[in-house]
């Protein structure tokens, strides 16, 4: 029952000992930090960036049903999809985003959320690194 407080490896009695105790952490070390670089470069691949508008679009009739959603990742690539609804029925129109901009013309509420998206990413790291406690809300904010 006590097992999980005993010592499971014998304490080292010697300056060599703890040298090449010292050395395998070292190599342990390194292997850890190159890791780590692997995956901060290959995270700036994922989606990292989440901005989301409801709208719409019809003043006359409806609530805010319709969306302008922006996936993108840490180079500001990604994708925003639009849904219009309308009692008729609801379409659906994405464009690919590059360097936080569209080769198509973007609509105010597209726009929006690629904002939305590059402020919000700011602000959870500003957050992180000064109050040291991640932003809430799922990381994303809706208007």
């Amino acid at each position: 029952m006590f097992n999980f407080f005993k010592k499971r490896k014998k304490e080292p009695e010697n300056l060599e000992e703890v040298l090449s105790q010292f050395k395998k952490l070292e190599n342990n070390f390194e292997t850890l930090s190159q890791e780590l670089e692997n995956l901060k470069k290959e995270s700036k691949f994922s989606v990292q960036k989440v901005g989301i508008v409801r709208f719409n679009p019809f003043s006359e009739v409806g609530s805010d049903q319709s969306f302008s959603i922006a996936l993108l990742d840490g180079n500001d690539n990604g994708v925003v999809i639009t849904s219009l609804y309308t009692r008729e029925g609801n379409r659906v129109y994405g464009k690919p985003i590059k360097g936080g901009t569209s080769e198509y013309s973007l609509s105010e509420e597209e726009k929006k959320a690629i904002e939305m998206a590059k402020i919000e990413k700011n602000e959870r790291r500003t957050k992180t690194k000064f109050n040291n406690s991640a932003a809430g809300g799922g990381g994303f904010r809706s208007h």
